[in-house]
Formats: C-alpha cells, structure tokens, sequence
C-alpha cells in the first residue's frame, strides 16, 4: 500500500509546485504591502491626517418662543370655541408687537377627552374635553421679549400655556466663515507639528472634510401650571446670554 501511495504524493507535489510558476517556470509570489512608500497603501493609510476646530462666540440676535392656550369644558365646541378666541387675541397681540405673520408658526393642535376614575363603580366616565393649540414666534427684538412674554400672558389670560424659550442666530454666514478659517489654520498648525517631531517635510493637502457648523439654540423650559396666575406689572426679565458656533475639518496632508 505505502509503494501506490509515495507515487500519488509526489505526483500531487509536481502538481502544486508547476500552479506556482509561470510557464517560464519563474515562481509568481503575490505583492508585498509596504508601509510607506508602496503603491498598494491606501490614501487613508500615508501622509498626515488632522481635525482642526473652530469656535466663535455670539450674542443671539433671535429669539424663539413657544406658546399657545389650552382649553377644557364639558363639550368640544365650547373647549374648541374658547381656545380659539384665546389663541386669537394671543396672535393679535403678538402681531401688535411687531412679530411678522411669517414667523408665526403652528407646532401642535389637539383634541382629546379628558376621563376620570370612579373608585366606587371602578370605571372611567367623561367629564369634558381638552382643546390644545401650540405655536412657535420668532422674536426678531430680542430686547422686546419680555415686554411681549407679559402682553400675551394678558391676552391669553387663564388659558396661555407658555413652553419654553430659545435664543439663536438667525443668519450665521459669517460666523461659519470665520470658524472655517480657524479651524483649517488648527489643523495646519497640527500637522506642521507632527511633521517637525516626525522629521519630515509637510506637503499639500490632498483631502478636506468639513463637519458641525450649527447653531445650537439655548432653549429654557417653562414651568407647566393649569392656570397661570396675574402677570407681575413689570415684565420679566430676558437675558439671551451669549451661544458657542463650531466647526470642524478633517485635512490629510502629503509627506514630501
């Protein structure tokens, strides 16, 4: 048996050896990886890579409040008739102080039941029905908000839900410029860095990438309350405070 099986083996071991070679018998090794200077490394894997960042620090120039009214009674035509009287002295008075049409917005409009638990029948039964009706303004006189935070409160009277309220920029353009250039002239800083403490020489880019670049938008929630008592006669004070602009860039530099 051992003499039929050395013939096969060997055989099987020309077999291997000739799929290894050319036809000029010259053996093919596959291509080797090199970690700098070959061809097959990808672009992610040679030269220099940085993230530069960049920040500017902004006054607010917007403000952003969220408000509306609420309503309950026995009926939904009542509850639907009551908000809607209080939601329309609320925008008229928004209006009166100059917030444009436009940047009035709706958020939230609802109709529901409202239940209770009977403990002795152990059963729900219906008392009534809650009407909602949100919206969003755009306060473009920061200074002016919270002389118009008092006069929709009047307006509204018991039935003014204020949520909460924002501080942002509404067009930040030009901070986005400068905190692109503060976050390339970052990432240049970096890698000239890392070249000199590498010893070598820093090269052209070869690839940007660019991320962020939001305005975030300081948002205060407002306490909820079922009815919202008399307004001081002072309105209260608004502060916007000032809000962080970032911006980040990924830049791969060429080694010389």
């Amino acid at each position: 048996m051992k003499r039929i099986l050395w013939p096969i083996g060997l055989l099987l071991v020309i077999i291997i050896a000739f799929s290894l070679t050319g036809c000029d018998g010259s053996f093919v090794s596959p291509p080797a990886r090199t970690a700098y200077s070959g061809d097959i490394v990808s672009s992610q894997q040679t030269g220099i890579w940085v993230t530069g960042e960049g920040k500017v620090t902004v006054v607010p120039d917007v403000a952003i409040l969220s408000l509306g009214v609420e309503a309950q009674a026995t009926t939904v035509a009542q509850a639907q008739n009551e908000a809607s009287t209080a939601m329309n002295a609320v925008i008229n008075e928004l209006k009166a102080n100059d917030v444009a049409e436009k940047d009035i917005r709706t958020t939230r409009f609802s109709i529901y039941p409202v239940r209770k638990w009977d403990q002795i029948k152990e059963e729900e039964y219906l008392v009534g029905y809650r009407v909602s009706n949100m919206v969003t303004a755009k306060i473009r006189d920061v200074d002016a908000t919270g002389i118009i935070i008092d006069a929709v409160t009047r307006a509204g009277g018991d039935y003014i839900r204020i949520d909460s309220i924002g501080f942002t920029v509404d067009d930040p353009t030009e901070y986005y410029e400068e905190a692109r250039e503060k976050a390339i002239k970052d990432a240049e800083a970096k890698a000239k860095h890392l070249a000199d403490t590498a010893g070598v020489d820093l090269g052209e880019p070869t690839f940007i990438s660019e991320s962020g670049g939001y305005v975030p938008t300081a948002t205060v929630r407002m306490a909820y309350a079922e009815a919202i008592p008399a307004p001081a006669p002072a309105p209260p004070p608004i502060s916007p405070g000032e809000t962080e602009i970032t911006l980040t860039v990924q830049i791969a530099y060429n080694i010389k």
